[in-house]
């Protein structure tokens, strides 16, 4: 589905991307993970052609993703940017069908497929004639996810969908989210810097630092066999606070 070689980018004297080599083969979950600042939003945006590398190349589906060709490929991808991204002025429907319209289909395609997606995405059909500012954090998400899907698109491409909702909201989003990705069977690729998360939905995890991919796996691999003195500190860095009472007393 993709395919990275050597990709680099830079912002001034800092190295967003140092000479990554990745790929992610057709109906995989995979995610990438790191602490604040070691790529992996950067490598994400590369994928869907909204950051230009330096150096190197992104392919999808052996079509090159690039300036000239982004805008058409970003067609068949579904992106669901941090926070969620709605537009404050238009309400959850109109957010939610924004690519359907663009694309001209009929009304009646539209409000059949938005039925869908709100079954799909648990999302209460109600919540579709509200604004960003009336919807809950995990409304708006499931908002966010509903436009990313409207399409069909042929990969789901995720931004820390999860990260500013509060730990109930995330676990049931959690839990939804990774049901709809078993009944959609698309691929996807995610960012977190939560482990945890990483292990719940990844079927490979793909761990960064500093632009570069220092370990990727299954979850077990980076517990059990991690490849070096930081990926032992990052496993051990996130221990759950029960876990870390526990060996507290």
């Amino acid at each position: 589905m993709f395919q990275v070689r050597g990709l680099r980018k830079r912002y001034g004297a800092q190295a967003a991307l140092d000479g990554v080599d990745f790929t992610v083969d057709e109906g995989e979950t995979v995610v990438l993970l790191g602490p604040s600042g070691c790529g992996k939003s950067t490598l994400l945006k590369s994928l869907i052609g909204l950051v230009v590398p330096d150096a190197g190349e992104v392919r999808f589906r052996d079509a090159l993703v690039e300036p000239r060709t982004a805008s058409a490929l970003r067609r068949r991808m579904g992106y669901v940017v941090q926070g969620g991204g709605l537009f404050p002025h238009l309400d959850a429907r109109a957010n939610a069908t924004i690519a359907a319209r663009h694309a001209r289909w009929p009304a009646d395609r539209i409000a059949s497929r938005l039925d869908a997606l709100l079954q799909l995405t648990r999302l209460p059909p109600e919540a579709v004639n509200r604004y960003p500012s009336q919807l809950s954090g995990g409304q708006a998400q499931r908002v966010s996810l509903i436009r990313a899907l409207m399409l069909d698109p042929e990969v789901l491409l995720l931004d820390e969908p999860l990260g500013a909702l509060d730990p109930i909201t995330r676990f049931e989003l959690q839990r939804d989210l990774r049901e709809a990705f078993s009944r959609l069977r698309k691929t996807v690729v995610m960012v977190t810097h939560d482990l945890g998360e990483a292990a719940f939905f990844g079927e490979r995890l793909v761990l960064m630092r500093a632009g570069r991919i220092v370990q990727e796996g299954r979850f077990q691999d980076l517990v059990a066999r991690p490849a070096d003195d930081f990926v032992r500190r990052f496993v051990l860095a996130q221990r759950s606070p029960l876990a870390a009472l526990e060996a507290a007393t």
